[in-house]
């Protein structure tokens, strides 16, 4: 298992349109057989920051979905609403240690 965090920080007049941009991503990353999981969060007491939480099922699993058409789109949806660039960081799964994940 490989999990992704990905934070984002986007211009406060941009928020909907970026979670609804967002949204539409994460429901056909879903679909990928490579993604176990992902999640879109919205901080509570700042709208503007979000953390998109992704579970890959294989290491290799992360560069398939970056060569998908729905998230190229997205990518070009939403660069222009961010506040400033995301950033992500990679961890492995510890505990659960699930294998049939």
């Amino acid at each position: 298992m490989l999990l992704v965090i990905v934070n984002v920080h986007v211009k406060p007049e941009k928020v909907e349109a970026f979670r609804q941009a967002t949204i539409e991503n994460a429901r056909n990353s879903v679909q990928e057989p490579g993604i176990a999981q992902f999640d879109v969060l919205q901080q509570s007491d700042d709208p503007t920051r979000f953390v998109l939480y992704e579970a890959y099922r294989s290491s290799d699993a992360p560069a398939k979905h970056r060569e998908t058409a729905h998230y190229n789109h997205w990518v070009e949806t939403v660069t222009d609403m961010l506040a400033e660039p995301r950033t992500r960081a990679t961890f492995s799964n510890v505990f659960p240690a699930d294998e049939n994940w």
